[in-house]
């Protein structure tokens, strides 16, 4: 795994493979927007890095899966959150055939999903 500006994040986003690398660019735009977020992004998803969730769960943060299908990394996510003793908010967001997520599109699911100050 990699782990990128995660330590103060707010919002967490976990994305692999091309999405991963979208999704960091995403981080820098919110980060330049003054939003702390971060990314976790598995290199390897089998066996899931566990370890690269281990630090994070320190203290409540939200989550964002995104993925370049239907979602079946986020159980992964759940449950490693879960058996780290964390119960945080997880979101997906997915695109399927061939369309390639850009990185203001993740910017403005956090923004919509996980507004800053928000209670959601």
């Amino acid at each position: 795994w990699e782990e990128y500006q995660a330590d103060d994040a707010d919002v967490v986003i976990v994305a692999f493979g091309l999405a991963g690398r979208i999704a960091r660019t995403g981080v820098d735009l919110l980060r330049a927007a003054g939003r702390k977020v971060g990314l976790v992004r598995p290199i390897s998803l089998f066996p899931f890095p566990v370890d690269g969730f281990r630090p994070l769960v320190n203290r409540p943060r939200k989550w964002l899966v995104v993925e370049m299908n239907a979602g079946q990394m986020v159980e992964d996510v759940k449950t490693t959150l879960f058996d780290l003793g964390r119960v945080d908010p997880v979101k997906f967001y997915g695109r399927q055939g061939g369309v390639i997520p850009t990185p203001e599109e993740i910017a403005e699911v956090i923004e919509r999903e996980f507004p800053k100050g928000g209670a959601r």
